[in-house]
């Protein structure tokens, strides 16, 4: 790992734009082997929910990790959870709706198409609630003003929980289907260990770059988080667009929601295992646009089925307005 990072270091003024490459060639490395894994038969459910928010938020995860390690602030873990998840909910479903629009529930099809539809909403629906419930959780223990290291351990179980009812739902429905994974699986995880040891690499050395940078005063507070925050959504845009324009919103709409569930409660609890975050005002106005944003996601598939283009507008427009919030 040293003789890597030494390496990476060794290459002066261009190390940075080394460790982004690396970063963004991990990433497609991992939409790639996606790709493959749907070609083989694995369902875009199932994709949305466990392989593609793991894969997509592994950068999430190593920052979090990282940050702990190096003695970190927390504050820039906060902005880079809060950034991605409200990303996810404005523009990287907003603007594949915009461009290709959302399908809606087929008509004149077979009963077997209509049901998987109807059963890929109510999962959909289910993982918006999650990602509410989940925001109202790290809301509600940050109300004391400080995210404790218990605080971080009910987070943590609470996303355990959940994996846990995805495995049991998916095995749940792989038996009732007689359907099995692939027997390439294994190298497919493989090869999606390799593009995370890549990001992992990258991150960690981004992050001490920039660690020295401020520590030098070259650039201010909390700039970590932003310029993390800004990077680690680029490999969600990538899933959002290319899924979009197959004509997959389902996937799209599955992965940006469980993606979510990556950053809060996984990467907040995480950190705050290892070290106290102090909460403030910014934790609390990104809290509520996150659950409101949640709350109509929610509403629009339960009630309509599809994503209205005019409500999308407004999506990309609240994110504007979200960081004019927690900018002003």
């Amino acid at each position: 790992m040293e003789s890597i990072t030494d390496l990476i270091t060794s290459a002066g003024w261009g190390a940075p734009y080394i460790c982004m490459e690396l970063f963004l060639l991990a990433s497609v490395l991992v939409v790639w082997r996606l790709e493959a894994l749907s070609k083989k038969g694995v369902e875009g459910t199932v994709l949305g929910t466990i392989f593609m928010p793991f894969c997509s938020g592994m950068g999430n995860i190593i920052f979090a990790v990282v940050l702990a390690r190096n003695q970190g602030d927390g504050e820039d873990v906060l902005i880079n959870c809060l950034f991605n998840n409200v990303a996810n909910f404005t523009l990287l479903i907003g603007a594949p709706v915009l461009i290709w629009s959302m399908a809606r529930i087929p008509r004149r099809k077979s009963l077997a198409a209509m049901r998987e539809h109807k059963m890929g909403r109510l999962s959909l629906a289910l993982n918006l609630v999650a990602a509410l419930f989940f925001s109202l959780f790290v809301w509600l223990l940050a109300a004391d003003g400080t995210l404790a290291r218990m605080d971080g351990f009910v987070l943590l179980a609470l996303f355990v929980f959940w994996q846990c009812f995805h495995i049991h739902d998916i095995k749940k429905t792989n038996l009732l289907k007689k359907t099995s994974y692939p027997k390439t699986l294994p190298v497919e995880v493989i090869l999606l260990l390799v593009g995370a040891f890549a990001i992992f690499v990258s991150t960690d050395w981004l992050v001490g770059w920039v660690q020295v940078l401020q520590r030098c005063d070259a650039v201010r507070p909390c700039m970590l988080g932003w310029a993390s925050g800004v990077l680690m959504v680029l490999p969600n845009a990538l899933l959002a667009f290319y899924y979009g324009a197959k004509d997959r919103m389902d996937v799209v709409y599955t992965s940006q929601s469980g993606d979510a569930h990556i950053c809060i409660p996984l990467c907040i609890g995480l950190f705050a295992i290892f070290h106290a975050i102090p909460t403030g005002e910014f934790l609390q106005r990104s809290l509520f646009v996150l659950m409101g944003l949640c709350a109509a996601h929610l509403l629009f598939v339960v009630a309509v089925g599809q994503l209205p283009r005019v409500f999308v507008a407004l999506f990309v427009a609240a994110f504007g307005a979200f960081i004019w919030l927690v900018l002003v």
